[in-house]
């Protein structure tokens, strides 16, 4: 997608979301309403326009959907954060779920190509105990999609390795999706019992964040040094992706740095003044333009601090300071 269709369709759907989404109107109106203009440092990203970005905070006070009146919520997929006993979860709700999965599909393949060629697995505990989970949504269809052995695997740590082994045996690329706290066990696992085992040569762990309060909240570089020593892997990807967005990105196999699909765009907010935004390389409240989120908010201003850079990655260092802590991916 070029720079040009992208402006065309983030000024198309804010426009439709400012005249069909009241909780986004009215915070346009009481903070951006003097200031649409062009700005140097969004221009510099390739947005001639200045959006204005909703907290994400009121997905957990506000039904943020754009055609509320004319039809029935209770019916809609509705996908929660997992939130805490003391914290109010998120909610999202879905118009059109061949949106997300369009989304998700298509930005799989961007980074990793088709999810056919791959052996799925998922080790998600504690998504896999709830329900309303964007992220078992997503791993569920792709797992669909994915060669023998695709599967979720709660607590079989040796069966799951099982098919990791028999997997590397024949060569067969397989992709492992896992939350935070679930490879950190079972790499103690295997770590315990299989310490003699050869490295894993066709996998690809990809962390999701998420500790769930389960242990110490650990850096990224801190986290990927322990799961590649237990795991006896070479590297380790992430995935960048929350309860309020229909889209993900990858971190880079070079780089290291996360890498939105065309459709995707993150833009770095001053945390202390919301019409202010920072250049490449400084670091700041993450803001995400996410086109796929057509009839909820395309918009959104969460509660990471990032920087970005001048190819379009971008980092995520860490929290706000008065935000909730997350399930998804809040490793600094």
């Amino acid at each position: 997608m070029s720079s040009s269709k992208f402006n065309e369709l983030a000024w198309e759907i804010m426009c439709f979301q400012l005249q069909n989404l009241q909780i986004y109107k009215q915070w346009q109106n009481h903070y951006f309403i003097e200031n649409q203009s062009e700005h140097p440092i969004l221009h510099q990203l390739g947005i001639n326009f200045q959006p204005s970005f909703l907290p994400i905070q009121f997905f957990k006070s506000h039904t943020i959907l754009t055609a509320e009146e004319s039809i029935n919520i209770s019916q809609l997929l509705t996908f929660t954060s997992s939130g805490t006993t003391l914290n109010q979860p998120s909610k999202h709700l879905v118009l059109n779920h061949a949106i997300y999965e369009t989304s998700f599909l298509d930005g799989f393949s961007f980074r990793f190509g088709s999810p056919k060629e791959y052996c799925i697995i998922g080790l998600l505990p504690s998504y896999l105990e709830r329900s309303g989970s964007s992220l078992i949504y997503m791993v569920e269809h792709l797992i669909q999609l994915g060669k023998s052995g695709s599967g979720f695997y709660l607590n079989d740590y040796e069966k799951l390795w099982g098919i990791l082994q028999e997997n590397e045996a024949k060569g067969i690329q397989t992709i492992l999706f896992g939350v935070t706290f679930g490879l950190l066990l079972m790499g103690d696992w295997i770590s315990m019992h299989r310490p003699n085992s050869s490295k894993l040569l066709y996998t690809t762990i990809i962390e999701t964040g998420g500790m769930k309060g389960r242990g110490k909240e650990l850096t990224r570089p801190e986290l990927h040094a322990i799961l590649k020593q237990n795991w006896k892997i070479n590297s380790i990807d992430s995935e960048y992706g929350m309860t309020e967005l229909l889209s993900q990105a990858y971190t880079h196999p070079v780089s290291g740095r996360f890498v939105c699909p065309p459709w995707m765009k993150i833009i770095i907010q001053d945390p202390m003044d919301a019409k202010s935004w920072m250049g490449f390389g400084k670091t700041g409240r993450i803001c995400v333009i996410d086109l796929a989120n057509i009839y909820s908010c395309a918009f959104i201003a969460t509660d990471d601090l990032g920087k970005v850079y001048e190819d379009g990655s971008f980092e995520v260092m860490g929290r706000l300071d008065f935000s909730d802590i997350r399930g998804c991916n809040q490793l600094i």
